[in-house]
């Protein structure tokens, strides 16, 4: 069984399902069914001329019929491209134009579009055809010419995310997303006889698509599904949903535990969380106390403090990277900030220390991948030396669709170039942050996670939506400016004490403090904050500002 294909029929040969869980309701298809529906889906997409090795884009929320069409295009023959739906009402213009440009990227040769967002994508002179799912149910399975079983096919073009640079459309073979689903079922010790898995992560995002969705879709695991914006509508649902259902593993960036953990402090009722030992918080960086938040709130509803599972992922992986062992629970390593900065080494301190800052311990590589962390000039480097973070193995993607040079950028000697900063104690991963975010001043790398921290902990600051980021001044020298949501009607006073807490946080004055409306930061389809495309807007003076800003010093 070495393609999705393969095992995708195996697996609805079992007792799996899948429950499709919403406020109106919750229901639950067995992957069988689902399958056989998949089968006549695929034929219909035949019938309208989709060939083996053409491109099929899918627009549609978290339902059935989307997650229906998502297994048909492979048995169709075809490359899968989930495109993003929109983050809020306000950006649907964005929204559309990024759709034609992700569309005009990937050659997709046909749209399946949900019907309510079709008025809004209006067909364009060079555009590929478009139906909508509706169109392809009721086909006829006998009619459908199963494509050969090619490991080699190009399975899923997954676009980046945007948080540094323009998304970029990754190509994922069929060996390298099975070589992935292998990987993770091994260290997770994943069983379809014992393990549920719960998930609202969006099905255009690498984790969901991949890690939440095919992974149990392929090995027939019990799955329940819901809707991104149910679970950001009312969060508890998420929780409720894994005790519901006796959910063992869940996912979500490190954003979602936080809403989690106040869901679950203000929630009367108990839960029961007792048999999840896989939650997983990644896809941005993790943050201790976040983690160590939800382990509190989770204690009443028999959470298992072990549980908790920080990990590292990229699409260029298919999804996973390194993983700790299954109910470690959260590890960190305590060094000295000063040093990390100024000498780019991880020199361990006692917790207590001054200057000390904590980072989260993400695992080792999963089977089939390993690890070296590089310089700039490319040497390799030792236990606690901070450099570049590159993996190479089985489930590495094959390039960048179309973009040649992109993919020659993304290796080095046969490694995949992350673009992170990391070191390594003993094999394990520590992450400590995006090279291209790092704000160097008077010979400082400063991490931007460490200042959006500190900010977002200010009152009358939205948690979360704080982006911090390095501009050139005068001799070439880098300034800080921090740009907050606030709902404040006291800004003046916000920007003061953001101001104060940063100094003396991360022992650097902000040369400007900006406040904007909640919603108006920048961010990616899967939530990420966009630090380059904020600090892009901030020098043209596009950023929709709340009170005019006040330079501080």
């Amino acid at each position: 069984m070495n393609t999705l294909t393969s095992r995708i029929r195996v697996a609805a040969s079992g007792t799996g399902s899948v429950t499709f869980a919403a406020p109106e309701g919750h229901v639950t298809v067995p992957w069988s069914e689902l399958h056989q529906d998949a089968l006549k889906m695929a034929a219909g997409l035949q019938s309208r001329g989709v060939k083996t090795g053409d491109h099929v884009a899918l627009l549609g929320p978290t339902s059935r019929p989307l997650v229906t069409a998502i297994q048909a295009v492979w048995f169709a023959g075809a490359t899968l491209i989930v495109l993003p739906l929109p983050m809020r009402l306000g950006s649907l213009e964005e929204f559309v134009d990024q759709t034609r440009e992700r569309v005009r990227q990937a050659d997709v040769d046909l749209l399946v579009i949900d019907a309510d967002l079709a008025p809004f994508y209006e067909a364009q002179p060079g555009d590929p055809s478009t139906i909508g799912f509706s169109d392809l149910v009721g086909g006829d399975h006998q009619t459908l010419s199963a494509p050969d079983e090619d490991p080699d096919r190009l399975a899923i073009l997954q676009f980046t995310s945007g948080s540094t640079s323009e998304p970029k459309g990754v190509m994922l073979p069929d060996h390298t997303v099975c070589a992935n689903l292998d990987a993770i079922t091994e260290a997770t010790s994943l069983t379809r006889e014992h393990d549920v898995l719960v998930s609202w992560l969006p099905l255009y995002h690498d984790m969901g698509l991949v890690g939440m969705l095919t992974l149990p879709m392929a090995t027939g695991c019990d799955l329940v599904l819901g809707a991104p914006q149910d679970f950001l509508a009312a969060p508890v649902r998420w929780m409720e949903w894994i005790s519901r259902y006796g959910g063992t593993a869940t996912a979500g960036p490190n954003f979602s535990w936080v809403l989690a953990t106040r869901a679950l402090r203000k929630h009367n009722e108990t839960l029961d969380l007792s048999r999840l030992r896989v939650a997983l918080n990644g896809a941005e960086p993790v943050d201790p106390e976040t983690v160590r938040g939800f382990i509190a709130a989770g204690e009443r509803h028999g959470f298992r403090p072990g549980g908790v599972f920080p990990a590292f992922g990229m699409a260029e992986l298919a999804i996973a990277g390194t993983f700790p062992v299954p109910m470690a629970g959260l590890r960190t390593d305590v060094v000295d900030a000063r040093v990390l900065e100024h000498e780019q080494y991880a020199a361990e301190v006692s917790p207590g220390a001054e200057g000390a800052r904590e980072l989260v311990r993400l695992g080792w590589p999963v089977p089939g991948l390993e690890i070296r962390i590089v310089d700039s000039s490319g040497q390799i480097q030792g236990d606690r030396e901070v450099g570049e973070l590159q993996l190479r193995g089985t489930s590495v993607t094959s390039g960048y669709y179309r973009n040649e040079q992109a993919t020659e950028e993304l290796f080095q000697d046969g490694w995949l170039r992350t673009g992170d900063l990391a070191y390594t104690i003993e094999g394990e991963m520590v992450m400590c942050g995006r090279i291209k975010d790092v704000i160097i001043v008077g010979g400082r790398n400063v991490f931007p996670q460490d200042v959006e921290r500190v900010a977002g902990d200010v009152a009358e600051v939205r948690s979360g939506n704080v982006i911090a980021f390095g501009i050139e001044g005068r001799h070439g020298k880098q300034s800080l400016v921090v740009v907050a949501e606030s709902r404040a009607n006291d800004l003046d006073t916000v920007r003061r004490t953001l101001a104060k807490r940063v100094r003396e946080a991360v022992g650097l004055p902000a040369k400007d403090i900006v406040l904007v409306p909640p919603g108006s930061l920048p961010k990616t389809s899967s939530g990420k904050l966009q630090r380059s495309l904020c600090r892009t807007r901030y020098l043209a003076g596009d950023l929709a500002l709340s009170p005019a800003p006040v330079e501080v010093d």
